[in-house]
C-alpha cells in the first residue's frame, strides 16, 4: 500500500496510521452515505501465534507483512452492533476484549463552514433542513483508530475531493471523536 504518511513515524503510530489508511479506503469502496463502521485492531503476529492456522485465512501479503513488522495490525469489521440512535450511543456500548490492542470507527458527517453557522436554527428539525440545504454543507467521512498504548491515527475524506491521495491524515485531526474511540478501549 501507498502510505501517504510522514517516514518518521514510530514504528507502532505507523502500523496504526496503515490500518486507519487501509480501513478508510476499503469504507471509501463502498461509496458515501454508509452506516457507522467498527473495527477491532489486533496484532497480526500475536493472533498467528495464538492460532497458526488463521496464516490460511490470511492473505500472503499480510503473512509476509506481519514477519517484517512485529507492530503490523489487522482489523477486523464488527457486525451485529448494538442498536444505537447516535454515534456516541454506540461507542458507549462498546468494550473489547485485552487481545484487541486497539479500535477504528468510521462514521460521515456534514459539516458547514464557520460563517454559516451565525445563521444556524435552535429548532434542531429545522437546524437539519438548514444544514442539508447549505449551499457551502461538505460531506466527510471520518475513519479514527486509536490504540490501548496511546497512539491514535485519522483519515478524513470529503466527497467533493473523493479521491485516495486527497485524504487528509494525522494523528490528531479528529480530537472529540479520537477521545470517545479511545475510552472504547478503557477497562
Amino acid at each position: 500500500m501507498t502510505r501517504p504518511l510522514a517516514s518518521d513515524l514510530a514504528p507502532r503510530q505507523r502500523a496504526l496510521a496503515d490500518a486507519v489508511t487501509e480501513i478508510e479506503r476499503h469504507v471509501a469502496r463502498g461509496g458515501w452515505d454508509g452506516p457507522i463502521r467498527v473495527f477491532a485492531l489486533i496484532s497480526t503476529q500475536a493472533a498467528l501465534a495464538a492460532d497458526p492456522e488463521l496464516a490460511e485465512q490470511l492473505p500472503a501479503a499480510t503473512i509476509a507483512a506481519a514477519q517484517a513488522d512485529p507492530e503490523h495490525l489487522t482489523s477486523v469489521e464488527q457486525e451485529d452492533l448494538p442498536q444505537s440512535d447516535s454515534l456516541e450511543t454506540l461507542l458507549a456500548q462498546l468494550a473489547w476484549p485485552s487481545a484487541v490492542t486497539g479500535c477504528a470507527v468510521v462514521t460521515e458527517r456534514v459539516i458547514l463552514p464557520p460563517s454559516a453557522e451565525a445563521d444556524l436554527p435552535e429548532d434542531p428539525v429545522a437546524a437539519l433542513r438548514y444544514v442539508m440545504s447549505h449551499t457551502d454543507r461538505e460531506d466527510v467521512r471520518m475513519a479514527v483508530g486509536t490504540m490501548r498504548s496511546g497512539e491514535s491515527w485519522c483519515a478524513v475524506r470529503t466527497r467533493g475531493n473523493d479521491a485516495d491521495l486527497d485524504v487528509a491524515h494525522g494523528a490528531d485531526l479528529v480530537p472529540g471523536l479520537i477521545r470517545a474511540v479511545r475510552a472504547t478501549l478503557e477497562p
